[in-house]
């Protein structure tokens, strides 16, 4: 008895220190969205800070597989900031293209799956990506922030995560 309650008080504290890491990650990229929003004390150059976005609704999703399975190939860096991009392009090509209908999200949608196949990067997270952008009509900056940054930011804080996780959660 004694052996399944550590078992599953292990499952509980690795449950929430996956939460934790994501919290951490969403929670960071809201604050630095918002502190860039506001127009904080941080210098940024010649623009308009309110055309900056660090988060995305795929980045939740993200969340789930590099901090609850960080072991998954899905949940590995290059899965996570090329399947971002490279959907992510897809999509921008179609917007800038003019070509958004129901047949191209479809499309879209399709040669994301595809391509992330091809190039070993499949992020499940990244096959929203094309849909999001071409319904929102989003500009090439969209590629840098939230997309590469945001991937960036939950991959470092997920490899730091996992780090600790080892060291001190998982014998």
């Amino acid at each position: 008895m004694k052996a399944k309650q550590t078992s599953k008080d292990k499952q509980i504290a690795l449950a929430l220190f996956s939460g934790l890491g994501a919290m951490l990650a969403i929670g960071g990229l809201g604050y630095a969205q918002q502190l860039v929003t506001e127009g904080s004390a941080l210098a940024f150059g010649k623009f308009n800070s309110s055309e900056i976005m660090l988060l995305m609704a795929a980045f939740g999703a993200s969340a789930v597989l590099v901090f609850g399975v960080p072991e998954s190939p899905l949940a590995q860096p290059r899965n996570v900031i090329f399947g971002h991009l490279l959907t992510a392009s897809i999509g921008l090509i179609f917007v800038h293209l003019e070509l958004v209908n129901t047949a191209t999200l479809a499309l879209a949608t399709g040669l994301a799956v595809s391509g992330m196949l091809l190039t070993k990067t499949t992020h499940p997270p990244a096959g929203a990506n094309p849909l999001f952008i071409m319904l929102t009509g989003q500009s090439w900056s969209f590629l840098v922030t939230p997309v590469l940054l945001g991937a960036l930011t939950i991959v470092l804080l997920g490899k730091l995560m996992l780090m600790i996780r080892q060291r001190y959660l998982v014998s």
